[in-house]
């Protein structure tokens, strides 16, 4: 309703109250656990609890429910980052360490912790002053570096969406908008998915539409982040916005080409190769904003 029809605030308002206590929304909210977190087989907690957090999100839950506060608060108030021998994780919070929203060392990780924790009112101002400190020179960022000095597609795309997340919570800050466009140009200058030095696919995974993507980069993901951003769409994602196109099934849907939700705390029910509902969304939406700049693909 909200991306794709022109439905009034009062029909937004009234459909989105739903969520805490129907569905998707309900059922991440009654499998957190008394410590806060959301669990699931051998996982590390911090992973099923960060990748659940952003599902959670995805559902456009409102975060000002008391449900949804009561988890939150929950979550920041009962565990801490620990360092176990450069093995980061989850522990107790008589244990000390960081807050979940202040994040631990990986940008890719810290830049999930930070757009989760913006989004349901835990913007940190120190974990996004990290982030764009530790952007490279050619734009983006990389959890291998110092001992890598390129950027990475997917580490850049979820740092990407922290540091605007963070900007919708707090307002403009020059720093953090400063660090969006010169990582935004990163991906641009490669059409969102070719290497720069050669013009070739970087990673054919990149043409591979997965939901939930946790850290993995694709064309739809970055499209749709630029969406957010909310300025008039850039002509070089003409050609990435044809492959979204291209990928329309005959009934109007898109499939599932991928999914990285073995550490999920639910199932999300939707198959490989199958027709998606979120991957559906997404290009619906994506393409919406484009036809509305009239930028073809």
């Amino acid at each position: 309703m909200r991306d794709l029809t022109d439905a009034s605030h009062d029909d937004l308002a009234k459909e989105r109250a739903r969520i805490p206590h129907e569905g998707l929304g309900a059922e991440i909210l009654a499998c957190q656990q008394p410590d806060g977190s959301w669990r699931q087989g051998n996982a590390p907690a911090w992973l099923t609890t960060l990748f659940t957090m952003q599902l959670l999100r995805a559902t456009g839950i409102d975060p000002a429910e008391p449900a949804v506060q009561a988890a939150v608060e929950r979550l920041e108030n009962g565990l801490r980052w620990n360092d176990h021998g450069g093995s980061w994780e989850l522990r107790a919070v008589e244990t000390g360490g960081n807050t979940f929203f202040e994040g631990e060392v990986e940008p890719c990780i810290n830049g999930g912790a930070l757009a989760v924790g913006a989004y349901f009112g835990r913007p940190v101002e120190k974990l996004a002053r990290l982030l764009v400190a530790e952007q490279l020179d050619d734009g983006g960022w990389n959890c291998e570096a110092p001992c890598s000095l390129r950027s990475s597609f997917h580490t850049t795309i979820c740092v990407l969406e922290g540091l605007l997340e963070y900007e919708r919570a707090v307002g403009f800050v020059p720093e953090v908008a400063s660090a969006r466009r010169k990582a935004e140009e990163y991906l641009l200058q490669r059409v969102l998915y070719r290497r720069l030095s050669t013009g070739e696919i970087a990673n054919p995974e990149f043409l591979q539409f997965a939901f939930p993507p946790r850290y993995h980069y694709d064309v739809l993901r970055a499209l749709d982040y630029f969406r957010v951003a909310g300025a008039e769409p850039d002509q070089r994602l003409a050609e990435a916005v044809g492959i979204v196109r291209g990928k329309k099934q005959a009934g109007g849907r898109w499939l599932l080409d991928a999914k990285y939700d073995e550490a999920l705390a639910v199932p999300l029910h939707e198959s490989i190769n199958e027709p998606s509902g979120w991957n559906t969304l997404r290009a619906l939406r994506v393409l919406r904003w484009c036809e509305r700049f009239d930028l073809k693909g």
